[in-house]
């Protein structure tokens, strides 16, 4: 469950950073409003999918409410995922 969780959470946060660099500035600068629609609609579904994935890792884990706060909260931070993936991997490092 571990190894779902960390790659939902790349995906999510990855997408999250395609949405804010790339499709945005396509759209408000270019004037190319497509990435938005179509990758806006993707990182929904992966930030659904990781809302779940988290709930299911907090039983599962008994991770604490703080924590699942804080990765909650870190998923809509741009590069915290990242760093919180390393800690994961460090943490449960036989999965």
């Amino acid at each position: 469950m571990i190894n779902l969780y960390r790659k939902i959470a790349l995906l999510e946060a990855t997408s999250y950073l395609f949405l804010l660099f790339i499709a945005m500035p396509f759209k408000y600068i270019l004037e190319i409003p497509e990435l938005v629609k179509h990758f806006g609609w993707i990182h929904g579904v992966l930030a659904i999918v990781y809302v779940v994935i988290l709930i299911i890792a907090a039983i599962q884990y008994k991770w604490s409410i703080w924590r699942v706060i804080l990765y909650f909260t870190a998923s809509v931070l741009p590069v915290i995922p990242f760093i919180l993936d390393k800690k994961l991997k460090k943490e449960y490092p036989n999965n």
